[in-house]
């Protein structure tokens, strides 16, 4: 699936949400740049919440350009083609049931058994969610989540949307080694 966190993504997952990230289970994808831009989380929160959203958008740049798009009234569109288009409604249907088998590798959590994220498999409510899944799992898995991607075009082009520095390595302290005296 993706790689595993090291203390330097966590930075930058904090730097790019703003907080302290929780319940993450690995980097689920890499942005061009670099950095974490998904990050694939357990299905429940330290605290025993239910969290359905497996692949989690970080980048603030592709979220904010998502936004837009969610603004713009993408989500109704595309939820419009869902009910004419039988074919995109299949292949909508079958990225709902990836997503809900990846979770399931992570853990079983009944509360939210059979409900995945972004209103799959029947309506679009979240361009971040179908993103999110299309970088995690790669592209040909969720239709939908592909074309907001295209819509997005090259975000990372700018450079990293946040800049961390390396963490210091945990140095242990040598031991204190006295001189011995010797006499000649």
């Amino acid at each position: 699936m993706g790689e595993p966190l090291t203390p330097r993504d966590e930075a930058v997952v904090a730097e790019q949400l703003g907080r302290e990230p929780r319940a993450i289970h690995e980097v689920g994808h890499r942005c061009p740049c670099g950095n974490p831009d998904v990050v694939t989380t357990e299905p429940r929160l330290p605290g025993g919440t239910p969290f359905p959203t497996t692949y989690y958008l970080t980048c603030p740049r592709a979220a904010s350009l998502i936004g837009t798009l969610e603004g713009n009234g993408v989500m109704s569109e595309m939820t419009e083609r869902l009910r004419a288009d039988e074919d995109l409604a299949v292949a909508y249907r079958r990225a709902h049931e990836a997503y809900l088998a990846a979770r399931a590798e992570l853990g079983t959590v009944p509360e939210i058994e059979g409900i995945s994220a972004g209103g799959m498999p029947d309506r679009v409510k979240c361009l971040h969610v179908l993103a999110g899944q299309s970088l995690a799992q790669g592209p040909g898995v969720n239709p939908l989540g592909d074309e907001v991607l295209e819509r997005l075009g090259a975000w990372w082009a700018a450079g990293p949307c946040v800049s961390v520095d390396e963490p210091s390595p945990v140095v242990e302290p040598s031991p204190v080694v006295e001189p011995v005296e010797t006499h000649d």
